[in-house]
């Protein structure tokens, strides 16, 4: 697992796009997120600006407990809620890149909630490296 910028950590997998996307939603499901959205950024560009790039999916996950529990932390959280996980296409590879949720106490400046970014954190670090293992 590498930190991919300032804000996101991630892992690069040697497989196809579609079984990136399918293994990173298992591997967070196994963490305690489901996928609120999915959005098919290759193909919003194509349909709206007749763009063409490689494969470029950005999944909402969300935690509900942990969720609840920044929400009743810090009532406007929801402006940085869900978590967004990035698995875009380069080349051979997929690189599948999480937002850190510990930028979320930053931005707030609120401490009551970075227990709950920790654990979100140790989750999503948790779910990049099970990617991580099981890529050849």
């Amino acid at each position: 697992m590498q930190q991919t910028c300032r804000y996101g950590l991630g892992v690069t997998l040697s497989t196809s796009f579609a079984d990136a996307l399918r293994l990173t939603k298992e591997a967070f499901q196994q963490q305690g997120f489901g996928t609120l959205a999915e959005i098919d950024v290759q193909k919003a560009l194509q349909e709206k600006l007749g763009l063409h790039r490689e494969p470029y999916t950005i999944l909402g996950m969300c935690n509900p407990h942990l969720a609840s529990q920044a929400i009743a932390a810090e009532p406007h959280i929801g402006l940085l809620l869900p978590c967004n996980v990035l698995v875009a296409q380069h080349g051979e590879r997929v690189e599948v890149s999480a937002q850190d949720p510990r930028e979320m106490v930053e931005i707030t400046q609120n401490p009551n909630l970075k227990p709950i970014a920790e654990e979100a954190y140790r989750r999503i670090v948790a779910a990049l490296t099970q990617l991580d293992s099981n890529s050849p």
